[in-house]
């Protein structure tokens, strides 16, 4: 069942981070819609955020921003928020995801650090397996109304059990056969 929204994620979802929650930079759930295969979340910019703060900051010349390296990485957190409400993939049962390529990335303007941003992911394509998931993504980032970020980046989704590490690259061809579920991103 999908939360209603707006939401605050809960303590289940939060435990089911494959990162601290610290570094999920998305306090809330805004939309979640199942035909579109997209998530829409609310990301705090007043609060202290990796490389951000460690910016050496010049009114004129390096005015202190939201880092491109923030955003890349909400990317994959916006991933993992897909994944857990409309995939049904749970890391504590073994589900694993990572980025595998940013096909494309535009940062259309400096975000000072302030008012919030909101994030917006969208399946656009996805080969499901039973045991690995290839899916691709599109990003848009909004500040004030504002596009700040778009991309268009690829993950993989892969079950891993207690004896297997999880690895990059090729997969068998047992991985890659669809399985039962439907493909909402089509």
């Amino acid at each position: 069942m999908l939360p209603s929204v707006p939401y605050r994620f809960d303590d289940e979802f939060l435990a089911d981070l494959p990162y601290d929650p610290e570094v999920l930079f998305f306090d809330e759930l805004l939309e979640i819609d199942p035909e579109k295969s997209m998530v829409r979340c609310r990301m705090p910019t007043d609060r202290p955020l990796p490389l951000t703060i460690s910016q050496r900051a010049h009114p004129i010349r390096h005015p202190r921003h939201v880092a491109g390296g923030v955003m890349v990485h909400a990317t994959g957190m916006l991933g993992f928020i897909h994944a857990y409400y409309l995939m049904g993939l749970r890391h504590r049962d073994g589900w694993v995801g990572y980025g595998t390529h940013i096909h494309r990335v535009v940062f259309r303007k400096l975000v000072p650090p302030g008012s919030p941003i909101l994030a917006m992911c969208t399946a656009t394509r996805a080969r499901k397996g039973r045991t690995r998931h290839m899916v691709r993504y599109s990003f848009e980032f909004r500040h004030e109304g504002d596009v700040c970020y778009e991309g268009d980046q690829t993950a993989v989704w892969m079950l891993v059990g207690d004896d297997q590490p999880a690895t990059l690259g090729a997969s068998p061809p047992e991985d890659t056969s669809p399985g039962d579920a439907p493909d909402p991103a089509r």
